[in-house]
């Protein structure tokens, strides 16, 4: 008896796609579910999220985007939710990538974190009295992290309180990330402008 394939949405499948940023490779995890939701399994052991496929990350990331600026300028404590809103919203844009793209949603998803992953970031120090801003690598971990966040907060601030709905909002944002495209994707644009200013530093 041939056993079927698994595919994520019982729609999609991830064999065949590769993580061309080698760095990301390990972190991005491609096994096949056919429901993205592990019931926090990974949750109580440091760095175990990136056992985690990249498709329940996206849709935990829904959940809690995080906030943006110290002041909590731009906040997200109304984004939480049951997670059959989010498997919906992950579903629904899916649908139009795909239809848009006419490729697999997941390689798109793959493709516009890879771009939107941040390589150097700056961090302060303090030697004696003063504050040191120096540039630094940034870890692969925390890249896809902050890929994922931004994505998904360009896609939340975009949508919220406006006639735009989210899974479209989501949509666009993958696929303008997919293109490397900083007019359309405040995720490349985020990344280009934190890289700019390691630069600065350095």
């Amino acid at each position: 008896m041939k056993m079927e394939e698994i595919k994520i949405f019982d729609r999609w499948s991830t064999k065949g796609i590769e993580v061309k940023d080698l760095g990301l490779a390990k972190y991005i995890n491609l096994e096949p579910v056919l429901v993205p939701r592990s019931g926090g399994r990974y949750a109580k052991q440091q760095f175990y999220k990136s056992k985690m496929n990249i498709v329940e990350r996206l849709m935990n990331k829904l959940q809690v985007p995080g906030h943006r600026g110290k002041k909590h300028v731009i906040t997200s404590g109304r984004a939480a939710g049951k997670t059959s809103i989010h498997y919906r919203i992950v579903k629904e844009a899916f649908e139009k990538i795909e239809q848009i793209t006419k490729k697999n949603p997941i390689e798109v998803l793959v493709g516009a974190i890879e771009n939107a992953a941040l390589r150097e970031e700056i961090t302060a120090y303090q030697v004696g009295g003063i504050i040191v801003r120096r540039a630094v690598v940034t870890s692969p971990q925390r890249r896809v992290d902050l890929a994922l966040s931004n994505i998904v907060q360009a896609s939340y601030r975009k949508s919220f309180g406006k006639k735009e709905s989210m899974p479209n909002a989501l949509k666009n944002e993958i696929i303008a990330a997919y293109n490397n495209d900083a007019s359309k994707s405040e995720a490349i644009k985020e990344k280009e402008m934190r890289e700019r200013e390691a630069e600065g530093a350095r």
